[in-house]
């Protein structure tokens, strides 16, 4: 009952600050689409996180959710290992940084050639500060997760995004362009970064003093073994993570990257745009994957494995059900959506949407898997799977990009997205031993569901002529989901309200 209340408790907090990063995130774009940017301009400034955002992977380097999940293992076995962990992977990560930072201002010129686009250049300086502020929220967001204080992470990802909505509207208001909206973005993120390092401290600072005092005594020393091992494991389990976290920038950023390199600052703002709406649909998953997380490792080292199981079957069960439907939504309000809200500059981003609206399932179940596999000890094999089907992703948008166009980076994702989810899925299955049966009938159940809901659907749209009957539509599809998946009797709405209430 209690670990039901930790998770349930971690996921409305985690879900809230996710709602959050979706309203401030979605009037964002609109402002920046609609208000202080042309679409050229928003590619542009797209292209220039991108790349930053890749800059940002190398300075992480997995140091982070590797001590989170060392952080997890000995919060309960021996906590005086705690201060030693946090203390070691900030210092190694501020190396990271500084590495990284001094290489992406000598290598400016270089990297900004390869794109022709010489208004990147003066936006490297600033990139250097979005490189600290993201790399150190990154490391205070993840190491709440590893203390099972979920709620701060969402708390700091609330800071966040609230901070960086602020610092981009400002400095667009006053006239500095991309610049200032990158500029943005990294106060923003340098303001949850600040928050999380004082939570930290005062965290490690208030354990017991015969906790503290051991662990200063053995630093002193030199000579504790055992410390030196930690130390060792922690960059090890680094390492895989660290594969993982480059597979995730492949997908995330460099099909972006590669779509500037090929294309136009106008298909970059199409793609960027098409994917951007694939992350606020999946973002109740990512929030749910990230509250269960530190269950399963805490399971797998008190080997009540049937526990993690249930657990992972019922999240993988309701997500289905949710995903399914709203994939097959998405598909079908694509056009009026991004007619309507977008306005006609953004035409191109229709096919993208819907293209993508497969992914938005597969990386729902990836987001409620990959966390799981990581705190099951099973980082090497995800990172092998991911780094994989990396590889196939940006082979296809090679091979894609100069012949279908933008299209071709949506394929490629999907692809190499079902090739990874099929390998992670049976990896989950390796551990828990999953009911396949019982998945297969939600499935077809959940089918059944999306079909039954679109056919309403397709019957409404007709009457849509804006923004207004466009939300009409959408509600009208969420009713008609609701009311099947109760009487399906894969939803118990009573049990569902009182566990969000």
């Amino acid at each position: 009952m209690a670990t039901t209340d930790s998770i349930v408790g971690g996921f409305k907090a985690n879900l809230a600050s996710k709602v959050i990063e979706i309203a401030v995130n979605g009037l964002l774009i609109l402002l920046l689409t609609r208000v202080f940017l042309t679409s050229e301009e928003y590619g542009l400034f797209s292209l220039a996180i991108a790349i930053f955002s890749i800059a940002v992977f190398f300075s992480r380097m997995g140091l982070a959710k590797s001590a989170a999940r060392y952080v997890t293992e000995y919060r309960k076995r021996d906590p005086s290992k705690i201060p030693l962990i946090v203390r070691r992977s900030l210092l190694f990560n501020l190396v990271t940084i500084a590495v990284v930072s001094a290489l992406v201002v000598a290598f400016r010129e270089p990297i900004v050639a390869q794109f022709g686009e010489p208004e990147l250049v003066s936006m490297f300086s600033i990139g250097v500060l979005f490189i600290i502020g993201q790399t150190l929220r990154s490391y205070v967001y993840f190491l709440c997760q590893g203390f099972n204080r979920v709620t701060w992470s969402a708390l700091l990802s609330i800071v966040s995004n609230v901070g960086i909505f602020a610092f981009v509207v400002t400095l667009l208001a006053l006239g500095f362009g991309i610049p200032g909206a990158v500029l943005g973005y990294a106060v923003g993120y340098g303001l949850g970064a600040t928050v999380g390092l004082i939570v930290l401290y005062r965290w490690v600072s208030t354990m017991p003093d015969e906790i503290v005092a051991t662990d200063s005594e053995s630093a002193k020393t030199g000579t504790d073994s055992s410390e030196k091992g930690l130390t060792r494991r922690i960059l090890e389990y680094s390492l895989p993570l660290s594969v993982t976290g480059a597979s995730s920038i492949m997908f995330k950023r460099v099909d972006i990257v590669l779509v500037g390199a090929f294309l136009t600052p106008v298909a970059v703002a199409y793609y960027t745009l098409a994917k951007q709406l694939t992350e606020f649909v999946t973002a109740p998953a990512s929030s749910l994957g990230f509250a269960v997380a530190p269950t399963f490792g805490e399971s797998k080292s008190s080997n009540d494995i049937g526990r993690a199981s249930s657990i992972y079957e019922t999240a993988l069960e309701y997500n289905l059900l949710f995903y399914v439907p709203a994939a097959a939504g998405m598909v079908l309000v694509a056009d009026p959506g991004i007619r309507f809200v977008f306005g006609d500059d953004y035409l191109g981003a229709i096919a993208l949407v819907q293209l993508l609206s497969v992914f938005v399932v597969l990386q729902s179940i990836n987001k409620i898997t990959n966390d799981a596999l990581d705190y099951l000890g099973r980082a090497r094999h995800r990172a092998i799977s991911k780094g994989g089907a990396a590889i196939v992703n940006v082979g296809l948008n090679l091979a894609l990009l100069p012949t279908i166009g933008v299209a071709g980076a949506a394929i490629s994702t999907v692809v190499s997205y079902v090739l990874m989810v099929i390998v992670n899925l049976y990896l989950i299955h390796l551990e828990l031993s999953l009911s396949l049966r019982a998945l297969a009938v939600t499935v077809v159940k959940t089918c059944a569901i999306a079909l039954g809901m679109s056919l309403i659907v397709v019957a409404f749209l007709p009457y849509v002529s804006g923004v207004i009957t466009l939300l009409a539509a959408v509600g009208v599809g969420v009713a008609a989901w609701l009311a099947l998946a109760v009487g399906s009797g894969l939803l118990d709405i009573r049990w569902a309200m009182s566990q969000l209430s």
